[in-house]
C-alpha cells in the first residue's frame, strides 16, 4: 500500500507543478495583461483533486488519523481554483486580479498542505 500511496504522492505533486508552473510561465504576459489559463493549469488542478481525494482515501483505509479540517479548507481552495480555471480557459485575456488570485491561491494552498501539521 505504500508504493501507491507514494505513486498518488508524486503525481500530486506533478499536479501541483502544472498548475503552478503554467502560473509561473505566464507572469510577465499577467504583467501586460494578456496572460491566460493554459490547458495545463487545468489539467494540474484536476490531477490534484484526483490524487487528492484518492491520497484521503488511502489514508483513511489504513487507519491513519486525517485531519479533516485541513482537507476541507484545502479542497475548498482547490474547488475555488479550479472553477475560475474552468469557467475562463478559453477566453484570450485573463483579468491581472483574477490570473493572479489562482496563482495567490494555489501557494496558499501548498503552505498549508506543508506547513498545517
Amino acid at each position: 500500500m505504500d508504493v501507491l500511496l507514494n505513486i498518488f504522492v508524486g503525481l500530486h505533486i506533478i499536479g501541483i507543478a502544472s498548475l503552478l508552473g503554467g502560473f509561473l510561465t505566464q507572469m510577465k504576459a499577467m504583467g501586460a495583461g494578456t496572460a491566460r489559463f493554459s490547458p495545463a493549469m487545468l489539467h494540474g488542478a484536476l490531477t490534484m483533486l484526483i490524487t487528492g481525494v484518492a491520497l484521503v482515501g488511502i489514508h483513511q483505509a489504513q487507519d491513519h488519523n486525517v485531519n479533516n479540517l485541513k482537507i476541507g479548507i484545502k479542497l475548498a481552495i482547490l474547488v475555488v481554483i479550479l472553477g475560475l480555471v474552468y469557467v475562463k480557459r478559453d477566453e484570450e485575456k485573463v483579468e491581472k486580479a483574477l490570473f493572479g488570485a489562482v496563482g495567490g491561491l494555489t501557494v496558499v494552498n501548498i503552505f498549508i498542505a506543508v506547513l498545517w501539521n
